[in-house]
């Protein structure tokens, strides 16, 4: 008898059992539905967090003051670091220079793009009449538009000129805009900026567009009002260091060149701050990239999804036992029939060939229905976790595996002890 014989009496035999065959296959069905839910749940939230956070920079290095301690630091904000321990204060020797940062690009010309400096002066307010908007304002390098992907729409950003004159210039969101000056051109207009004990005019020069792409949108956190959102306003980095009475920096970041790995750049960076930092006995430099971030968000949430669909994979054990079960069942009722078909010629190779394949076309059947469950009720996960549902191929394929080995490996048994029944008795059985 030819394979697709076999496969055509598998089918009948499925269809003129419907519901013993349903039973039979539940636990494959269960199965694979969870596995592939759970796959397509992850692979949505993988890309959609690959997608998110590329906003961010990939190519961005970002390069701080690292503590020199066994526990490493965490950022504690206004010059202190802090790990579970006391804070470690940073000193003015301590600090990044502009010379070092130089000698960087120097060094580097053909990895760096474009170097950004930031510093943060606070929170505050401008007001306008009964009009006003929330703001967080910070003195930042040139390059900090190159970095974090701005888009200009109106006039310029900070300029080397502006930082080395000190000037009080500003430039500010699309939103801010709207909520101070409608309409109108505000190229050239005075805002009053109010900060932590400081009140400064600064004068706009250019309109960059506000992304909220950012961590709170990624996850849903963004719901304030257009007035209550807080956007960035960037001044001279020299005006945020007069009014923070700082000298150097505590942290940079590097924009690299197309094809240059950031994560190994990371390490360069570090061992050419060494010179700087080896006597320091309290700081030293730390270097990190967004790429490498994103390799270890989705390394583990690739773990996290291996894991659950390893665990619900146990049905697939359950499953393949069910259909051993129900084939050595399918045995015992067609054991008159074998025995005919070895009285007219049938051989041990094709009696067994014949139940192997019906064990395998009823895993596929559960696998084919669990794969369809798993698709749609992934696609609903993911939609209710506000992901894009993207199918996981690879799950898909390796489901369709599975169970052919499913049927293979459990149908074996049944089908050979089948092969070996002696066709005088098999006649004989009632």
């Amino acid at each position: 008898m030819r394979i697709a014989d076999n496969f055509l009496e598998a089918l009948s035999s499925l269809k003129n059992n419907k519901m013993r065959s349903l039973l039979t296959m539940l636990g494959i069905i269960i199965g694979i539905t969870a596995v592939i839910a759970i796959m397509t749940i992850g692979t949505s939230m993988q890309g959609y967090l690959e997608e998110a956070m590329s906003g961010f920079g990939v190519n961005n290095v970002t390069v701080s003051l690292r503590a020199k301690s066994d526990e490493g630091p965490m950022f504690m904000g206004g010059g202190m670091f802090m790990f579970g321990g006391p804070r470690v204060e940073i000193k003015e020797k301590d600090m990044i220079t502009g010379e070092m940062i130089d000698a960087l690009v120097e060094q580097y010309p053909n990895e760096i793009k474009a170097v950004s400096i930031s510093d943060s002066i606070g929170q505050g307010q401008t007001v306008r009449g009964e009009d006003y908007a929330n703001l967080s304002l910070t003195g930042v390098s040139p390059g900090y538009v190159i970095t974090e992907n701005m888009t200009m729409l109106r006039g310029r950003f900070i300029g080397e000129d502006d930082i080395a004159a000190g000037r009080r210039l500003a430039t500010v969101s699309d939103r801010l805009v709207e909520n101070m000056f409608g309409d109108e051109n505000p190229l050239g207009r005075e805002l009053v900026i109010q900060t932590q004990g400081h009140i400064d005019i600064y004068t706009v020069v250019g309109v960059y567009e506000y992304d909220d792409g950012g961590w709170g949108a990624m996850m849903g956190f963004n719901t304030a009002s257009d007035y209550d959102i807080t956007t960035d306003v960037f001044v001279p980095l020299s005006v945020a260091q007069k009014v923070n009475n700082v000298r150097g920096y505590s942290s940079f970041t590097i924009l690299t060149n197309m094809g240059v790995n950031s994560t190994e750049f990371g390490y360069k960076v570090e061992d050419f701050f060494g010179q700087y930092y080896n006597r320091n006995e309290d700081w030293g430099i730390g270097a990190f990239s967004m790429e490498s971030i994103v390799e270890e968000m989705t390394s583990m949430l690739n773990t996290v999804a291996m894991a659950i669909a390893g665990i619900a994979a146990i049905s697939l054990l359950v499953g393949g036992i069910g259909v051993m079960n129900i084939m050595l069942v399918s045995i015992t009722e067609r054991t008159r029939e074998i025995g005919t078909r070895k009285a007219i010629g049938a051989t041990n190779g094709e009696i067994r060939l014949q139940f192997i394949v019906e064990a395998i076309v009823i895993c596929l059947v559960g696998g084919a229905i669990g794969i369809v469950l798993g698709s749609a009720l992934g696609a609903v996960g993911a939609g209710l976790l506000n992901f894009p549902a993207q199918a996981s191929v690879s799950s898909i394929i390796l489901s369709v595996g599975v169970s052919t080995a499913i049927g293979l490996f459990f149908g074996f048994y049944p089908a050979n002890k089948a092969a070996r029944l002696d066709p005088i008795d098999a006649l004989r059985y009632e």
